[in-house]
C-alpha cells in the first residue's frame, strides 16, 4: 500500500546542491498500490486507495444527511439547518432554475451528484487523504455516463424517439438545407462531445489542480538550503503552494456546482426540448 503523501515517489534525501535533480511529480502520484485484490469469474479487482476514500465518503454523506433529518423539526437547527440549507441550494439554485417546477422530481439526483463530488474533491487537500478521488479519470466518467443514461431515455421516452433526436440535432429556424451539415455536427455534439467534456472537464481540473500543488510543495522542500537562493526560493515555493491550495477550495466547490449544473442542462433538454 502506498503512503499518504501528496508525492509517494519523493525522496527525502533530495536537496538543492545534493547531486540530484529536482523530482518534478508526475502522473504516478495519482497512482496507487493495491490495499487488496481478489478475484470474481477469472476477472481480477483492485481494492485501492481511491475506492476506500469514494466508500468513505459516500458512508459520510448519508450518514450526515440521515443524522440531519432523523428527527427533522419545525424550526430547524443544528445539522438540520445545514442538512436544509443544502438541500435548498439544489433545489432551489440548480433544479428549478435551470429545468423549472418540473425540476423538483430531479432534486435526488442532482443533490447525490453535487454532495458526491464535493467533498470528493476536497480530498486533494485533507491530510492524510491527498488524493482528489475525482482525478482518477474512471470516477468522473462513471458519474457523467450516470446521468447520460438518466437524461437520454427520459428524453425519448418524454418526446418520442423522433422528436427527442430532432430536438436534439435539428435547430429551429434554420434553412432546411443547412441540416446537411448541422444534423451531424448536432448529434456529434451532444450525444458524443457532451458526455465527454463532462467528466473530463470535472477530471482535468482536479487533476492540473492537485499536480501544481504538489509541484510547489516539493520545490519548497527541495530548494530549502542554507543559501539565499534556496531561502528565496524554498520560501517563494511554499507562498505558492498555501495561496494555491487555498484558490483549490474554491476550484473543488466551482467543479462540483459546474458539473451539477450541467447535469440540469441536460435533464432539461430531455424534459422540455433542446
Amino acid at each position: 500500500m502506498a503512503v499518504d503523501l501528496a508525492v509517494p515517489s519523493f525522496d527525502p534525501e533530495c536537496h538543492l546542491g545534493s547531486g540530484c535533480g529536482f523530482p518534478a511529480p508526475g502522473a504516478d502520484i495519482f497512482f496507487f498500490d493495491p490495499v487488496w485484490t481478489f478475484t470474481i469469474l477469472g476477472i481480477e479487482f483492485n481494492i485501492t486507495k481511491q475506492i476506500i476514500l469514494l466508500v468513505l465518503v459516500g458512508a459520510a454523506v448519508v450518514g450526515f444527511f440521515w443524522y440531519a433529518f432523523r428527527r427533522p423539526a419545525l424550526v430547524p437547527r443544528g445539522a438540520q439547518n445545514v442538512g436544509e440549507m443544502g438541500y435548498l441550494f439544489i433545489r432551489d439554485g440548480i433544479a428549478r432554475d435551470t429545468i423549472g417546477k418540473a425540476g423538483d422530481r430531479f432534486v435526488p439526483l442532482l443533490f447525490t451528484a453535487f454532495f458526491l463530488v464535493w467533498p470528493l474533491n476536497f480530498l486533494g487537500i485533507l491530510p492524510f487523504a491527498q488524493i482528489p478521488v475525482t482525478a482518477t479519470f474512471a470516477i468522473p466518467v462513471a458519474f457523467a455516463l450516470v446521468i447520460y443514461f438518466t437524461w437520454v431515455p427520459l428524453g425519448i421516452k418524454r418526446q418520442g424517439v423522433g422528436g427527442f433526436f430532432k430536438a436534439m440535432t435539428m435547430p429551429p429556424d434554420v434553412p432546411k438545407a443547412m441540416y446537411v451539415l448541422l444534423i451531424p455536427i448536432e448529434f456529434v455534439s451532444n450525444f458524443l462531445v457532451r458526455p465527454f467534456t463532462h467528466c473530463v472537464r470535472l477530471f482535468a481540473n482536479m487533476f492540473a489542480g492537485h499536480l501544481l500543488i504538489a509541484t510547489f510543495s516539493v520545490g519548497a522542500f527541495y530548494l530549502l538550503s542554507a543559501s539565499v537562493l534556496g531561502i528565496i526560493g524554498s520560501t517563494a515555493s511554499f507562498v505558492v503552494a498555501v495561496g494555491m491550495t487555498a484558490f483549490e477550495v474554491l476550484i473543488q466547490f466551482l467543479q462540483a456546482y459546474v458539473f451539477t449544473m450541467l447535469a440540469a442542462v441536460y435533464l432539461n433538454d430531455a424534459v422540455h426540448g433542446h
